[in-house]
């Protein structure tokens, strides 16, 4: 079982270093391309629809051919795509690239969180934050490489096309250790739909996804471009002001397992929602290079373990199969990713990028209430 956890945090991994790389280079990108805040923020919406549409039926897809042979298919399929992000400056090439990138991570974050259900069922204990702890090491690595890429002005696409290799090499190597789940396929999954809407139950934990991944995209695709543009920083301190939200996430998620085993789940939400929204208030009242980077640390803690628990709720929710369960949450919390990132670039273009992040501190807000209103439901408050 130890094998089949290392291979799971190799796509974890790999998926979190190559995201971390072509975000910190946002500001690179949008120069690249010659496009306004709502124009970047459009190619994001792309990406966006991409992901939103595969998450309802990849949970049907890896429950009839198996978490195990998507996860291997949409790794590999998303390596192949990166370096399309800058091949060439014509906006339909790059749309359609945004818009694949988004269809083939969005079903893969079902499949490997699915294999990850699996191992922690095997484990008998919470480990879900550790996938996603080695996601984050991926990205704070991958923003801290795109940071020092940025720095001695290597070009976009050679940067890209390197990571993805690197990345591709890595998938297909863990490929073979992958838990085979496809004989669960049974006569369970015979005449299902293949598009899976969201039960009752898992709802208000998907509602609380996209309050959360809203954010956390916000931070992804905007805290370099605020610090470049709000602060008034150079093209490395951008970098650097993701590498820092990226880090705290990982802190946080390293730590993650043992404080839902210490303090419980419903607890250890609640305090993420309210670091999360002191974090982005320091952000937006004080505006200065270490109160920016403070504040999204701050940020990056609050977030860090709230997908980990709402993942591991919803794959082992009674009588539904961990990758349906999944598919639910994650279609909900991706929608934050459809509707956050490209408001906040609207916004900004219309007013400015604080009130267009002003937007996101309204989700966290919302995520409070709602993580409340679980805890209760549990009698845990």
């Amino acid at each position: 079982m130890r094998v089949n956890r290392i291979a799971v945090c190799i796509f974890f991994f790999v998926t979190g270093f190559l995201y971390g790389n072509w975000t910190s280079r946002l500001p690179t990108i949008q120069e690249y391309y010659g496009i306004s805040n709502s124009a970047l923020g459009g190619l994001l919406f792309i990406m966006a629809i991409g992901a939103v549409l595969a998450m309802p039926f990849s949970g049907w897809l890896t429950s009839r051919f198996g978490s195990k042979t998507i996860t291997q298919v949409c790794g590999i399929i998303s390596c192949i795509v990166i370096p399309y992000l800058v091949f060439t400056p014509n906006l339909m090439v790059v749309s359609t690239a945004f818009f694949f990138l988004g269809l083939s991570v969005g079903a893969l974050d079902v499949a490997m969180n699915s294999q990850a259900v699996f191992v922690e069922r095997a484990y008998k204990k919470p480990i879900m934050s550790s996938f996603h702890a080695v996601f984050s090491i991926g990205t704070a690595l991958g923003a801290g490489t795109g940071a020092l890429f940025a720095k001695y002005d290597v070009v976009l696409l050679s940067h890209l096309t390197l990571i993805a290799v690197l990345g591709g090499i890595a998938c297909i190597a863990a490929a073979f250790y992958l838990i085979d789940d496809t004989p669960e396929k049974s006569k369970n999954t015979e005449g299902e739909s293949s598009f899976v809407l969201p039960t009752k139950a898992i709802l208000p934990l998907g509602i609380v996804a996209f309050c959360c991944m809203s954010g956390e995209g916000a931070m992804a695709d905007w805290s370099a471009i605020f610090m470049s543009q709000v602060v008034g920083q150079n093209e490395f301190f951008s970098a650097i002001a993701y590498g820092t939200f990226a880090t705290a996430m990982t802190i946080g998620r390293i730590f993650g397992d043992y404080f839902t085993a210490k303090i419980g789940k419903y607890k250890l939400l609640i305090y993420n929602s309210l670091f999360s929204i002191a974090g982005l208030v320091i952000i937006l009242l004080f505006a200065t290079t270490w109160t920016t980077l403070g504040g999204l640390f701050l940020v990056g803690l609050g977030l860090s373990t709230i997908v980990p628990i709402v993942f591991s709720s919803a794959g082992n929710m009674k009588n539904v199969e961990p990758s349906v369960g999944i598919a639910m949450a994650t279609t909900i919390g991706y929608a934050g990713f459809f509707i956050g990132p490209p408001t906040i670039g609207f916004l900004s273009d219309a007013y400015d990028l604080r009130l267009g992040l002003g937007f996101v501190l309204l989700l966290f807000v919302g995520m409070l209430i709602f993580v409340l209103g679980i805890s209760r439901k549990n009698n845990k408050v």
